[in-house]
């Protein structure tokens, strides 16, 4: 392959051009989502001050191996940014463009609806990672939770875990026909996911039969590998085998259904 060969075509310029060109389009009209940047950005770490301000959240349980409720916590919250921007944030916006038929005027441009999505999911991931940080700063300076012991496994373990989230998102956005059903299946998953993420009650604190099912759900298994990273501990390989087997059947069931219009 030559030089010549190996430089950008007219067109591959052109649809760069063009997918750089959507994401600022949607990185403005995101900035101006202020519930949803509140949702995302600021309502997990605003939790997670008051749930520190527990007396008992702050001492150390044997049960827990040592660990304290508010060190639990710190993922549970991170993973609360994932739900709010994946299934909350993101799906309506989406059935939005799809009701009102932006993506199918957009399917006759150089614009393809597929840029208009990724840039949604770039967006949303973006907003997801700054919460992050926000929350385990916050968790660290407050309550002296300390910061990741493995940052690496912690971040495979968070890209996974975003990924099974919006998975999630874009199976129910797929199933929905409009905004109002998509919002209303949205609340009814909402729920639950809570629930398996550990923000009612941790995971590691769960025993049984219902600690061996909620680790089964992509976000019980995120909240345990979270969690041992978070320790400085290689996740078990089972909670990310989980994560990213719900995310490959999920998405898969989103492209098969999904609708253009």
């Amino acid at each position: 392959m030559t030089a010549t060969d190996a430089s950008p075509t007219p067109q591959t310029g052109s649809a760069r051009r063009a997918a750089l060109a959507v994401l600022r389009t949607e990185a403005t009209l995101f900035t101006r989502e202020l519930g949803s940047l509140f949702w995302i950005l600021l309502f997990p770490t605003l939790l997670l001050a008051v749930l520190g301000l527990v007396p008992d959240f702050g001492e150390p349980d044997a049960a827990l191996g040592g660990q304290r409720v508010i060190d639990l916590y710190a993922s549970v919250v991170v993973l609360l940014a994932m739900i709010m921007a994946a299934l909350m944030a993101m799906p309506p916006v989406v059935a939005g463009y799809r009701e009102s038929g932006v993506l199918r005027r957009l399917r006759t441009t150089p614009v393809h609806p597929a840029m208009l999505l990724g840039s949604q999911v770039v967006l949303h991931a973006g907003a997801v990672l700054v919460s992050a940080v926000l929350a385990l700063g916050t968790a660290r300076v407050l309550f002296d939770v300390p910061l990741p012991g493995s940052v690496g496994w912690y971040a495979a373990s968070g890209v996974l875990a975003t990924a099974a989230a919006f998975s999630i998102g874009a199976a129910v956005t797929s199933v929905s026909p409009n905004t109002r059903v998509v919002q209303t299946v949205g609340t009814i998953v909402f729920f639950p996911l809570m629930f398996s993420s550990g923000l009612w009650f941790p995971v590691q604190s769960m025993g049984g039969w219902l600690r061996d099912v909620v680790v089964l759900t992509p976000l019980g298994a995120g909240a345990e590998a979270l969690n041992d990273a978070l320790q400085g501990l290689r996740p078990d390989l089972l909670d990310l085998a989980v994560m990213g087997g719900w995310t490959v059947v999920l998405s898969l069931v989103a492209v098969r259904l999904f609708r253009w219009e």
